[in-house]
């Protein structure tokens, strides 16, 4: 019989929930407004809301669901209860405990990881790391993310406190990351430093645009040529490609996996990627490394915290 899981992906906007099954399959997708600018108790009201959905749903059509599993941004605690901070885009996410109430509210387990951790577990179980024992996983978007499994398993450090790949320093005399550090990766080659970068160019040069700046928008413009976006692109490819080439040399992975909205943007982004990887990586560590787009794209996260049961 088809067992199901609920999947739970909370983010600084919304909540994504779904049932997903053993296949990978998701059932029932929806998503939520996640109300993090609110409190951290409207936020653990709207995972429960979403909870509820999937669960009477799957009552009604007489659907076996296994636990919850939820991603969420920030450190999560060893034994997988307790956020224990770090995450900057939802209001007093601190210390809590999200897994008790939601169990003693829907009378299932609970389960809960970092987000893009759950995204690197959805695409091992069933995306662009199947078939891989060694692979990194990072997620490019208003932060950098990632992951990184070992033999098939995931490698969080001690007490599961580590793999904060965003967080890796990259211009040991440069800008203030939002960390309280000093040149991270994800402050130069985050989404969110592209276009803080870009609008900063635009506005020396007294350019204006008829729609809001984005990676979306950098990304168009790069493709038609506008020099303030070659430029703010090339300087993401570089930035991102070194960060890239230092967990190539430490980790040697089977295949670094890439998700995040800017990773889709075409084959371009990948190819320029590829080319600043290959300058700067220690040739015999790279031998056996392929980078490659993540497949599950925003249904990562979900997938891999449904897993967690599944």
């Amino acid at each position: 019989m088809m067992e199901y899981a609920i999947g739970i992906d909370l983010g600084g906007t919304s909540i994504k929930y779904a049932l997903v099954n053993q296949a990978g399959d998701l059932l029932l997708e929806g998503r939520l407004p996640s109300l993090a600018h609110v409190s951290a108790e409207k936020v653990i009201e709207q995972l429960t809301k979403a909870a509820t959905l999937l669960k009477d749903e799957a009552i009604k059509q007489k659907l076996k669901v296994r636990g919850i599993g939820l991603g969420t941004p920030g450190i999560v605690d060893e034994s997988n209860r307790i956020v224990l901070g770090g995450a900057e885009n939802i209001v007093g996410w601190e210390n809590i405990d999200v897994a008790s109430p939601l169990e003693e509210q829907m009378s299932l387990p609970v389960k809960v990881g970092n987000d893009a951790g759950m995204m690197g577990w959805g695409e091992m179980k069933f995306g662009s790391g199947k078939g891989y024992t060694h692979v990194v996983f990072l997620t490019v978007g208003t932060g950098i993310g990632g992951s990184v499994f070992i033999d098939g398993k995931p490698f969080n450090g001690y007490a599961n406190r580590g793999m904060e790949l965003g967080h890796v320093p990259l211009i040991a005399n440069g800008e203030r990351c939002a960390c309280g550090a000093v040149g991270c990766l994800e402050h130069y080659a985050s989404t969110s430093a592209l276009v803080r970068r870009f609008s900063a160019l635009a506005q020396e040069r007294r350019q204006s645009f008829d729609a809001e700046i984005n990676g979306e928008l950098i990304v168009r413009l790069y493709q038609e040529n506008l020099p303030t976006a070659v430029e703010c692109m090339n300087e993401h490819f570089y930035y991102l490609g070194r960060g890239i080439a230092g967990f190539v040399n430490i980790f040697s992975p089977q295949r670094i996996v890439i998700g995040g909205g800017i990773a889709e943007a075409g084959t371009f982004y990948m190819e320029n990627i590829r080319k600043v990887v290959r300058e700067h990586v220690i040739a015999d560590c790279a031998l056996n490394t392929e980078i490659v787009v993540a497949s599950l794209g925003n249904r990562a996260g979900l997938v891999g915290a449904a897993s967690l049961f599944l």
